[in-house]
């Protein structure tokens, strides 16, 4: 008996913020991640991954960190089983044009930030669509275990709205048949090819999680920056706005930044101190962690 032959495709999550907008590289217009399958001239699936990256964007990696491991059999790309291994990196270069796009075109409910639909489009479509998705069940305690899901992972009625479940909203968007992948097409957002939304979705899942207890965000801004711009940036990752007072106030009380002595002009206002990373914060904060504040 001959056993189902399984492929690896390898699949990059480089993400980048700018201008206001949390960017994700991407291939074929738009349509997918940088991705190819793991072949027998690459050394290493890293190495297979970098090469397939500046192969179908001209974009060099840099650190990159394995994501996850996709196997199922029904959610694959086509052309039989395939493991899909993952990666998240993150970019401070922007070429305009090369394929960078934002995420939350994909990923539209993600983006609570004021003036964007995300909050509009939960309550709008996405709550009515699952109360009535928890309703077709006969059963009292399934009904029940699905209204709470959909509470907890759209933060509905009690519940509060937790950024960093972006991966279990895409997944229960996809069980409820409500977006594309899995045949329905209520919930707005542009599809990708294969599972590569899903991918997506548990990239910005992580790094989501990460800036609560790690300083990843540095490796969004550049090398001086505004606290402004720093603030910016972990809302802009977070999709969600955060105190100001309390972000400069643990920022500067954790000793994450010092000033470089000089100023920002282009604000539009009163000269703005610019700052550094401390780069030192890595080893001292090795032990305890590094917490920056959760967005409300």
């Amino acid at each position: 008996m001959t056993g189902e032959r399984v492929g690896a495709e390898l699949v990059a999550v480089l993400t980048a913020v700018s201008g206001g907008q949390a960017l994700v590289l991407t291939a074929d217009e738009g349509t997918r991640l940088p991705s190819g399958p793991l072949r027998s001239e690459h050394r290493s699936m890293q190495a297979g991954l970098r090469a397939w990256v500046e192969q179908q964007t001209g974009h060099s990696l840099g650190y990159v960190e394995q994501l996850y491991t996709f196997a199922d059999p029904d959610r694959s790309s086509a052309g039989g089983r395939v493991v899909s291994v993952s990666y998240l990196g993150l970019a401070r270069d922007v070429t305009e044009g090369a394929g960078w796009r934002d995420w939350y075109a994909y990923l539209p409910w993600e983006d609570h930030r004021p003036g964007s639909q995300g909050g509009a489009l939960v309550a709008d479509v996405v709550e009515p669509a699952l109360r009535s998705w928890a309703g077709q069940v006969d059963d009292r305690d399934e009904r029940a275990r699905r209204e709470l899901r959909a509470g907890v992972c759209f933060g509905l009625g009690e519940q509060p709205w937790s950024p960093e479940l972006v991966l279990q909203r895409y997944e229960l968007l996809y069980e409820a048949g409500l977006i594309p992948e899995a045949g329905g097409t209520l919930v707005p957002g542009e599809r990708m090819w294969a599972d590569h939304r899903r991918i997506l979705a548990t990239g910005i899942a992580r790094l989501r999680a990460k800036i609560q207890y790690h300083p990843v965000v540095f490796e969004l801004v550049p090398d001086s920056f505004t606290l402004g711009q720093l603030q910016s940036t972990v809302e802009t990752v977070a999709g969600q706005t955060v105190h100001k007072q309390n972000f400069r106030r643990l920022v500067t009380a954790q000793d994450l930044v010092e000033p470089t002595g000089a100023t920002e002009t282009a604000t539009g206002g009163r000269p703005a101190r610019l700052y550094r990373f401390r780069r030192a914060v890595l080893e001292e904060r090795l032990a305890s962690g590094t917490k920056l504040p959760r967005p409300r």
